[in-house]
């Protein structure tokens, strides 16, 4: 079994993804309004990103707990 559950690393790879996406909208905006909103949604992204990064790593110590129990 693998440290990170596979649909939390799929979800986290997803975030970074959208992360490049959403900058790269808020440098190509015509305007301070679509600048901020492709700047809002860049940063609620990459904050998802380290939440999952938060949840792999709790994953993590489970398993290894689970491992040294055993």
């Amino acid at each position: 079994m693998t440290a990170e559950d596979p649909k939390t690393g799929e979800l986290k790879r997803s975030q970074i993804e959208r992360v490049r996406e959403e900058r790269k909208r808020e440098d190509d905006a015509v305007d301070d309004q679509e600048t901020e909103t492709h700047g809002r949604r860049a940063e609620k992204a990459d904050y998802l990103r380290q939440k999952l990064e938060e949840r792999a790593e709790a994953e993590k110590q489970k398993l290894e707990e689970s491992n040294e129990n055993e």
